[in-house]
């Protein structure tokens, strides 16, 4: 983990680290009444271009676990989630999920409602997003009528996502399982944009990751876990910026990476160097844009 420079993980008593992700640390719950399921802890790491910063940005985990929690209530008609209890250890209290141990699926599950980011460069260069064509002339921002589900491969930590195909997807993990995750992806998706459009935000685009559990009569369910519609799994824009063909600015570190990109940080990331200390000033401004985002989108104070 040295190249992506993610600290040791705290230890919590009554809990076994078994792993470390750029923002989250995962344990095993080793006594209590949920012993053998995990504990999910939302850490105030940032990253950007494949960087752990040594800075956080306060509050962070807090605000992605609030929203994750008030999102998945969100669905419970839809689809069930991994969270089985919010009665966490102190240390982590308010950053913490008692999460269900499942069987993950291998396929990170995407949905696009506009057409930016990685799939514009695809778009760009072939006509297709993960094999879908789409119309001729469209533009950094265009709307996508329907949303369409882009999936990608799960890479190893530090490496990126690949897109593929949905055919790719079924020789993967099967015909049925396959249309299960495009389907409960884009009701998702589709319920989450009119939430998000009420409180004059666009969601540009997601990623959901699905598990399955299996119980003492054999039945397989689908269910929604990890994170849900944050800041750092989605791409939200305030809708009266919205204009195709320009870029907009997200509610997420887009300014830290503007920031770094910008002669004020000296940093040549062509070089090979880490990038420098984030200043005070853009640690505030990130952490306002992930609190807007918060209470624009509950409509509650944090």
């Amino acid at each position: 983990m040295a190249e992506l420079n993610i600290p040791p993980a705290p230890a919590i008593p009554g809990a076994k680290h078994l792993h470390s992700g750029k923002v989250r640390d995962l344990y095993e719950l080793e006594e209590g009444p949920y012993a053998g399921q995990l504990l999910m802890v939302a850490s105030d790491r940032i990253s950007a271009f494949d960087h752990v910063f040594d800075t956080v940005i306060p509050d962070k985990g807090e605000i992605l676990t609030k929203l994750s929690l008030w999102w998945f209530e969100q669905f419970e008609d839809l689809v069930p989630t991994h969270v089985l209890s919010t009665d966490v250890p102190e240390s982590v209290a308010g950053r913490a999920v008692v999460a269900q141990k499942l069987h993950m699926l291998p396929v990170e599950c995407v949905a696009r409602g506009y057409l930016t980011g990685s799939g514009l460069r695809e778009y760009e260069s072939t006509g297709e997003v993960c094999g879908i064509r789409l119309p001729d002339g469209l533009v950094d921002g265009s709307r996508l009528t329907p949303p369409i589900f882009t999936p990608a491969t799960k890479a190893e930590l530090g490496d990126h996502d690949e897109n593929v195909t949905y055919e790719y997807v079924s020789r993967l993990i099967g015909e049925d399982d396959a249309a299960a995750l495009r389907r409960l992806t884009l009701d998702v998706y589709q319920r989450a944009d009119e939430i998000a459009r009420g409180r004059g935000l666009i969601l540009a685009d997601t990623k959901f990751e699905f598990g399955v559990r299996q119980d003492d009569l054999g039945i397989r369910t689908i269910v929604l876990a990890d994170e849900v519609l944050t800041p750092d799994s989605s791409r939200y824009w305030d809708a009266n910026q919205w204009h195709p063909g320009t870029a907009i600015p997200s509610f997420d570190k887009d300014v830290i990476r503007r920031w770094l990109l910008s002669p004020e940080a000296g940093w040549d990331r062509a070089a090979g160097d880490p990038p420098p200390d984030l200043p005070a000033e853009i640690v505030e401004r990130t952490r306002a844009r992930y609190v807007e985002a918060y209470e624009r989108l509950t409509g509650h104070r944090f």
